[in-house]
């Protein structure tokens, strides 16, 4: 059977109130699609990938060549089945009788801190250097909602409430100033690599989002093995109503995306030497170790494991999901160390929140707030667990563990001291947010850090040369001074609003969604002032109705975004 609609089980009388309800408004823009994240749904798939236009040069321009993956674990993983205090173990055994961890099942790691045996494949891992945990992660005032606390750890907006917070993600903001001319000349190699439903907030920017994102592990991997992402056999169209309709888009989705030859050809170019178990995550991170070890180029892999909302039968359910993860996160790292990456490669965990020190009465725990992040790998150069554990004798009213690590704080020594992004570049990326670094065992900044995770003291920022600095050279703050905007009058034609702080030539250029140049819109001296171009009016030839991209070229400085031609 043919299938191009979203799945959904609903009752005659609901359809449309619920499809409108599975559409929420983020999603549905991401479906959307634009050039150089172009998205699609066929069947019950969502495939988005940023294809290399005929502009594409060098690969990816970053500073080092570390490799960050971020591991989601959906639902709001419960620290305290995680990193077991073991100085406050009566504490912590009263207030969850029937679900709390026995001592002779715990693995301690120091006098302090353990973890359950059923994670005890990480005791090599952590005598070899490659375990980090940071305790009471998270930040104030902390939503317990699934969605909200998703939204505000992608884009660190603590103001987020439903779905007004910022539209943004860390790691979109990161890389719009990697590629400022991503949408007409993206990177050799995908910026960034997801598995899992619609690209997610994380790796979202003001125009696009740099993630090839496939809905689950069976789609990469067939794209890996195959370097297409859709079957064209000519049985499965046979007795679809618009078969030929489908057959066709999905030969333009194989075309358009030609990351998926590059994911291929790395896939054939890196062999696993581990085997792994036969389990979703576990999938993942060797399809993972694969494209690594095939020098693929991606610079940041996102992969989840979900099953994290605890809210009963615990043990059972945890014990099952910590075992996966430390079996396959220890076969990932022994896989890359045949390759000698494994010190390139850092891994961190994350989830919207955390779960309630007391037990409920399901033999669960409900929503929390802190909880432990798990960093692995070899460049931590060594293990320990690092800043305060909560206290657990003076929980909230609700039985909250305090937070005692901003998680911003996290991203933020990622992005300076792992991806060596310059520190005020570092602050911009996360709204402002004042450069409080804690040492993981990585420094690419030269900063020093403090003894504990926080310090009355902010911590001593190296003087950078003048090409590090942001907006130093009065050009380049000039530049930087440019406003650009697509906008629509009452008459629908789209125009583009430019602001102009000085009188310069200017060069705009406009590209269909496969990034062929599609004509010259302006491409003379502007005047200081503001101007509104008509798009339509400045091409010789007719403009098909659809989404375009322009460019705007004054001096060195590229700019773009998208536009749609109604």
């Amino acid at each position: 059977m043919c299938n191009n609609h979203i799945p959904l089980k609903i009752n005659k009388n609901e359809g449309h109130d619920q499809e409108h309800k599975y559409w929420s408004r983020r999603s549905f823009l991401q479906a959307l699609g634009i050039a150089g994240s172009g998205s699609m749904m066929l069947g019950s798939n969502m495939l988005s990938a940023s294809a290399p236009s005929p502009l594409t040069a060098a690969i990816a321009n970053a500073p080092t060549d570390a490799i960050l993956i971020l591991i989601r674990l959906s639902g709001g993983n419960d620290g305290l089945s995680t990193v077991i205090p073991i100085e406050q173990y009566d504490t912590y055994a009263n207030a969850r009788p029937n679900i709390y961890i026995p001592e002779s099942k715990i693995l301690k790691l120091t006098d302090e801190f353990g973890v359950p045996t059923y994670m005890n494949s990480l005791e090599s891992m952590w005598g070899n250097g490659q375990f980090k945990a940071v305790h009471g992660v998270g930040y104030e005032n902390q939503s317990l909602s699934h969605f909200t606390g998703s939204d505000i750890y992608a884009n660190t907006d603590l103001t987020t409430t439903g779905f007004d917070g910022l539209n943004t993600g860390w790691m979109g903001r990161y890389f719009e100033n990697i590629y400022p001319d991503y949408l007409v000349n993206p990177p050799a190699a995908p910026a960034a690599i997801q598995i899992g439903n619609f690209g997610s907030l994380v790796f979202q920017g003001e125009e696009t989002n740099y993630a090839f994102v496939t809905s689950n592990i069976n789609q990469l991997e067939e794209i890996a093995e195959s370097g297409v992402q859709y079957s064209l056999d000519d049985s499965l169209f046979n007795n679809c109503m618009y078969g030929d309709q489908l057959k066709f888009l999905r030969g333009v989705a194989n075309t358009t995306y030609e990351y998926s030859g590059l994911i291929h050809e790395a896939y054939e170019r890196g062999q696993n030497q581990v085997e792994y178990q036969d389990n979703g995550f576990a999938r993942q991170l060797a399809l993972l170790a694969r494209l690594i070890k095939g020098n693929l180029g991606t610079k940041v892999y996102m992969i989840s494991m979900g099953g994290f909302d605890t809210h009963g039968n615990q043990p059972l359910a945890h014990e099952r999901l910590m075992s996966n993860l430390s079996i396959a996160i220890n076969n990932f790292y022994e896989d890359v160390a045949f390759t000698q990456q494994d010190d390139k490669v850092l891994s961190m965990t994350f989830s919207e929140f955390g779960r309630r020190i007391f037990e409920n009465g399901s033999n669960g725990t409900d929503h929390g707030k802190a909880a432990p992040t798990l960093f692995f790998g070899s460049g931590l150069d060594g293990s320990a667990f690092v800043g305060e554990h909560p206290s657990l004798e003076n929980p909230n009213g609700r039985g909250n563990l305090e937070y005692t690590t901003d998680f911003r704080d996290l991203y933020a020594t990622v992005l300076a001291e792992w991806l060596c992004v310059p520190i005020p570049l570092v602050e911009q990326h996360l709204l402002g947010h004042p450069y409080a670094p804690i040492n993981l065992g990585f420094n690419c900044s030269g900063v020093e850090f403090p003894d504990v995770a926080y310090s009355d003291e902010p911590p001593t920022i190296p003087t950078m040369p003048d090409d590090d600095l942001v907006a130093e050279d009065p050009t380049q703050e000039l530049l930087d001074a440019i406003v650009h905007k697509p906008f629509y009058p009452t008459s629908s034609t789209p125009h583009i609003y430019l602001e102009m702080p000085f009188t310069a030539h200017v060069d705009i250029q406009l590209y269909n969604i496969l990034g062929q140049n599609v004509g010259t819109v302006y491409n003379e001296i502007m005047a200081e002032g503001s101007a509104e171009i008509n798009i339509r009016e400045s091409m010789p030839n007719h403009l098909s109705t659809g989404k375009y991209i322009y460019r705007i070229l004054v001096s060195d400085k590229k700019m773009s975004k998208s536009i749609l031609v109604t």
